[in-house]
């Protein structure tokens, strides 16, 4: 039995004891989407007409994650579970949370949702379908469509136009004209929402299928220049001709983020950022268009988007790394071996090559140097890590150096010289302390 198969085994128990109890109990919402789509189904959530409390006593192990929400997590053999009593919501004052919750039956908790492919429901007793919102019809014509009013969907629930996107893209739909134009009406109400929550939708939207098609809705929605600004000046921001045929760096953006498809959101940010700095580092020099450090300054400005949007500080980190270093790869035929060993120790040098390469595919097609570093990490693996630390600085202190800023420089240098190949042993190590930094009265000239 496949782990698929064997949740939603688990979930028809929770459904099973809710029925035994005299209570409606439905499969509802994505779960039964991703069913009509013929798409193994990730969670399966359960809509009841049991009250939380009513919950909570019918079952061992729970979590009361939103019981004011009419929400309980129900833990059945270790997997969680949400199931959620019928309701109906009201006062959105925050633009994301309702005030007020009444329990209600399974027609109006579906009216409350907020799109009609999202507001069905399965009954597994009778082996129907459940549809008072035309989600089915939807399905069939792929379409994202609110329930009743969009304006009042989207008034409610200001997150709810980005998860439009999210759902056109993560599911292949279209959303509807009207509902789209009520996204662009009111694209400023997403400046209200936390930015935890907007990362959250932009991650699921970058690392879907199509995030390049999430990128543009996004854009023409009116969404991107609220939430990352920093993209919106990239625009008629030209570009050396020769290198970047393409156009300027926004068309250049969305071309390499084309190649993109269910990629890791550390690659999918770091193409979206990886010339976030060039608008500001423009210069129209006398020989060609140059954008001076805009490496160093994007992954700074960088830093600082990713902070913004509460992104954990390890994806912060490599995702600042991808852009700071994307440059270098033009430099690899003339680094020396232990400077290219250096460059290809970087963490998860696997997704900077990738970025290395979508940036040449969306410009000037160029893979030589992919290729070379292709070639060359091969030829590396071929052999054993070197041991670079034969000397240590507890030795330099034994030799009669005294500790200071130049102990990082000695021992920088030797372990260059162990990638290179010129250094292979201790005492070959030792030699070389001796031989480039002589001691002359107990410190090294």
């Amino acid at each position: 039995m496949s782990a698929i198969t064997d949740k939603r085994a688990l979930a028809e128990k929770i459904l099973g004891r809710l029925h035994e109890q005299g209570h409606t109990a439905l499969f509802a919402g994505g779960c039964v989407r991703d069913k009509l789509r013929a798409v193994p189904p990730k969670d399966y959530d359960i809509a009841t007409s049991a009250t939380p409390d009513q919950v909570l006593q019918l079952f061992p192990k729970t979590v009361p994650v939103g019981a004011q929400f009419g929400v309980i997590l129900v833990i059945e053999e270790g997997t969680p579970f949400e199931v959620a009593t019928f309701r109906t919501e009201g006062g959105y004052q925050d633009g994301r949370r309702p005030t007020h919750v009444a329990f209600a039956n399974v027609q109006e908790d579906a009216k409350r949702r907020d799109f009609t492919v999202n507001g069905l429901y399965e009954d597994v007793v009778k082996g129907q379908i459940v549809d008072f919102v035309g989600g089915r019809a939807d399905i069939d014509r792929k379409l994202i469509r609110t329930i009743g009013d969009p304006e009042a969907r989207f008034l409610e629930d200001h997150l709810r136009m980005l998860r439009a996107v999210r759902f056109d893209v993560q599911l292949d739909f279209e959303i509807d004209p009207p509902t789209f134009a009520v996204i662009q009406r009111h694209a400023d109400l997403i400046l209200k929402v936390s930015q935890e929550r907007i990362r959250d939708e932009l991650v699921k939207i970058l690392t879907s299928p199509f995030p390049a098609r999430g990128v543009r809705l996004l854009d023409k929605a009116g969404l991107l220049s609220r939430i990352l600004p920093e993209m919106e000046v990239m625009k008629g921001v030209e570009q050396p001709s020769q290198y970047h045929p393409e156009g300027d760096v926004f068309v250049h953006t969305l071309m390499l983020i084309d190649g993109l498809s269910s990629a890791p959101i550390e690659l999918a940010m770091g193409a979206l950022l990886h010339d976030v700095a060039k608008p500001a580092t423009f210069v129209r020099a006398p020989d060609r268009i140059r954008f001076h450090g805009h490496d160093k300054k994007g992954a700074d400005m960088s830093r600082t988007i990713l902070k913004r949007l509460a992104f954990p500080n390890d994806q912060i980190d490599l995702i600042c790394s991808l852009v700071a270093e994307n440059i270098r790869f033009k430099d690899a035929f003339q680094m020396r071996v232990s400077t290219l060993k250096r460059f290809f120790s970087l963490d998860r040098f696997d997704l900077h090559m990738e970025l290395h390469r979508l940036d040449c595919l969306a410009s000037h097609g160029n893979l030589d140097a992919y290729e070379f570093c292709k070639k060359k990490l091969a030829e590396f693996a071929q052999g054993p890590p070197p041991p670079l630390r034969l000397v240590t600085g507890e030795d330099l202190k034994k030799m009669g150096y005294s500790p200071g800023p130049e102990f990082s420089r000695m021992l920088r240098a030797m372990e260059d010289a162990v990638l290179e190949g010129t250094i292979r042993t201790r005492d070959e190590a030792l030699a070389f302390i001796n031989q480039h930094y002589p001691l002359s009265g107990g410190q090294a000239k």
